[in-house]
């Protein structure tokens, strides 16, 4: 069956998932485009519908089946490739890391977001905690995940929650007053800290923190991006 409407009930649920709250409340998430759905399904995830014009139709097959422009309706992108994938979120109870992880606290912007998920999943960082971050489900921080999203865990919870599943695991800020990280020596499991894009780490994880590191910067030059401080902090820590 061909969708023709953008009044039709499925196109105004997928609609709905451009806002938070009803991606909370339906447990539901949108990936878009060709090569990100393809990836989607090749991880597992759960697909709850594809979505797409009819172009790809016998590409994939069980596709909900809509005209262009009740596509263009229901898409982020500006120049939509005519494939979206429904997914549905998934939640990881918070638990110990058992190898080198992330902390993200309250980062804000979800471009940032989804480059450090997508840096995270190329540098081996599987297991991600987020404090009052940005939601990393939006469709601009999915996007910037570059499919990154996929392979990760995310755990979110309060500070209290996250510093006490933490608790035993020793946490390396990254700030610009700490120790050079190209002659850091890190212990064997460690948790990497990135603070907010304008006010950085939270003191109350910097009290508990046992390492604070820095990227040595020309004077000329006051401070890097979170994402690319996240990602140059991600390798510098995993290559000692």
């Amino acid at each position: 069956m061909l969708i023709t409407s953008k009044s039709n009930p499925i196109i105004k649920t997928v609609q709905s998932l451009s806002d938070k709250k009803f991606r909370k409340q339906l447990n539901l998430y949108i990936v878009e485009g060709i090569k990100p759905v393809k990836e989607c399904i090749e991880a597992g995830c759960q697909i709850d519908r594809i979505i797409c014009v009819e172009q790809f139709e016998n590409v994939f097959p069980d596709a909900t089946v809509v005209t262009e422009s009740v596509f263009k309706s229901i898409s982020a992108e500006k120049t939509p490739q005519g494939v979206l994938a429904v997914v549905k979120i998934p939640h990881f109870q918070l638990r110990t890391p058992e190898k080198p992880c992330l902390l993200l606290d309250c980062l804000q912007d979800p471009g940032n977001l989804g480059t450090v998920i997508r840096t995270a999943n190329a540098a081996g960082y599987d297991d991600i905690f987020m404090i009052n971050c940005t939601d990393p489900f939006s469709p601009k921080a999915v996007r910037a995940s570059m499919s990154g999203i996929f392979f990760v865990n995310i755990y979110q919870g309060t500070r209290e929650e996250v510093l006490e599943v933490l608790e035993d695991v020793p946490l390396i800020c990254a700030d610009m007053c700490g120790d050079d990280i190209f002659t850091f020596k890190p212990p064997k499991n460690f948790c990497l800290c990135i603070g907010n894009e304008g006010s950085g780490i939270s003191n109350e994880i910097k009290n508990r923190a046992s390492n604070t590191v820095k990227i040595p910067m020309r004077s000329t030059c006051e401070s890097l991006n979170v994402a690319v401080s996240a990602g140059i902090a991600m390798y510098a820590l995993r290559k000692n």
